[in-house]
């Protein structure tokens, strides 16, 4: 793939990533997130601050951020590459032409680097100088959209924040223990779909720096659940 093609897809999907859709709801709401709740803007924020249907709302449009972005690449990259390269059964890019060769796990890498962006954008969102929110469903969209190998393993990794946050009401320990669930589910998915050593490392890889970036993000709420001092989500029915 041409690097300035490549390079409008990492911004695109920064972009995309970036739009602060719970800033965007809550001002139409007529609320300021920044003063309501941890301040933080994101779904889970602006549940407690406009109601649970707003929360939802921002949390559908967030995973769908993250979600269409990659989606759009695995649709398109075989129409962006440079002429004469050929795709090969599995997903291997040569030219008859000369001895270049791009395995599959090298075109894996520029579709995980689309999901990683779109992630950074909403952390880093240049529309709030560079804040965000701690990337959570913006990271389930993502990973989604990796499919198949990290489609399941990210579905698998909602359920068991579902199930966290109404066993314990905290929102923080369940993103935390589903983003450390996802590098292991991610693991036993490439194995049973059979992708090759190359492919699942990059996979997991993803998984694995996202994983740890998204309870890096969390560290605080889990320093508060310790301290008993984190407030529970009302939604779970624990608070």
């Amino acid at each position: 793939m041409q690097i300035p093609i490549w390079l409008l897809w990492l911004s695109g999907s920064f972009l995309a990533g970036a739009i602060p859709f719970a800033v965007i709801i809550g001002r139409a709401r007529g609320i300021d997130l920044r003063q309501h709740g941890s301040g933080n803007p994101g779904a889970t924020n602006l549940g407690r601050a406009a109601g649970k249907k707003w929360g939802i709302l921002c949390f559908v449009l967030d995973v769908g951020k993250g979600l269409l972005p990659v989606l759009a690449f695995a649709l398109a990259w075989k129409h962006l590459l440079p002429p004469g390269m050929v795709v090969g059964e599995r997903g291997e890019v040569y030219s008859p032409t000369t001895p270049l060769v791009l395995s599959s796990a090298w075109i894996v890498f520029q579709w995980v680097l689309v999901a990683v962006a779109a992630v950074l954008g909403h952390v880093f969102s240049p529309f709030l100088r560079f804040r965000g929110g701690k990337g959570v469903a913006t990271g389930l969209g993502a990973t989604l959209g990796l499919f198949p190998v990290v489609t399941v393993p990210a579905f698998l990794a909602f359920v068991l924040w579902y199930a966290v946050c109404k066993l314990t009401g905290y929102v923080g320990l369940a993103s935390a223990a589903a983003a450390a669930s996802l590098p292991v589910f991610t693991v036993l998915s490439g194995l049973v779909l059979g992708r090759t050593p190359g492919e699942i490392a990059v996979f997991v890889g993803l998984t694995g720096i996202l994983g740890a970036f998204v309870v890096a993000r969390h560290w605080g709420n889990l320093t508060r659940i310790r301290r008993g001092t984190e407030p529970k989500a009302a939604w779970t029915g624990k608070a």
